[in-house]
C-alpha cells in the first residue's frame, strides 16, 4: 500500500497452499523465487503454508536450504494461520517469524483494493454484477449452508 500505483502480485508470485498442494508445485514456486534471473524485484508469497502436508513441507524446506545460496536478495513471505504455527513449515522458518498487525485503517485498505480490482472499462464481463464494476467479490454469511 506504500505504492498505490504498483500492481498487485501476479499468478507466478503467489502460491495458495492447500493440503492437496504438491511438492512439485511448491518446488516450481521456490525456484522462481530463489533462482536469480532478470525479472525485477518481485515479492513471492506463500499463503496458508501451514496447510501443506508434512511430506511436502519437508521437501520444501530441503529445497529452500539448497537454493537460497544462489540468491541472497530473494523476497519471500510465508503467511500462516496463527492457530497452526506449530505445523512443520512455520516451525522450520520460526526464527524469521514476524507477527503482523495491519498498520492501515480498514477503509484505506478497501480503497486500495478497489483501485486495483476495478474493471477499467464497463464491458460485458462478470464484473458488471459486482458493486462498482469490481472484478472480485466476497459473499459471506454468519450461517452455514445458505446457498453461496
Amino acid at each position: 500500500m506504500n505504492s498505490p500505483e504498483q500492481p498487485l502480485p501476479t499468478f507466478d508470485e503467489v502460491l495458495l497452499c492447500t493440503p492437496q498442494t504438491s511438492a512439485e508445485q511448491v518446488g516450481l514456486f521456490l525456484r522462481r523465487c530463489l533462482i536469480p534471473c532478470p525479472r525485477g524485484d518481485k515479492i513471492y508469497t506463500m499463503l496458508y503454508a501451514d496447510e501443506l502436508s508434512y511430506d511436502v513441507s519437508c521437501r520444501a524446506e530441503e529445497l529452500f536450504q539448497r537454493l537460497q545460496c544462489y540468491n541472497s536478495s530473494y523476497r519471500l513471505i510465508i503467511l500462516c494461520n496463527c492457530e497452526r504455527e506449530n505445523s512443520y513449515l512455520p516451525s522450520a522458518f520460526s526464527h524469521w517469524k514476524v507477527h503482523m498487525i495491519p498498520q492501515r485503517p480498514r477503509a484505506e485498505m478497501q480503497q486500495y483494493l478497489q483501485h486495483h480490482f476495478r474493471v477499467a472499462q464497463p464491458s460485458s464481463s462478470a464484473a458488471a454484477v459486482f458493486k462498482e464494476h469490481m472484478c472480485v467479490g466476497i459473499v459471506s454469511s454468519k450461517r452455514a449452508g445458505m446457498g453461496k
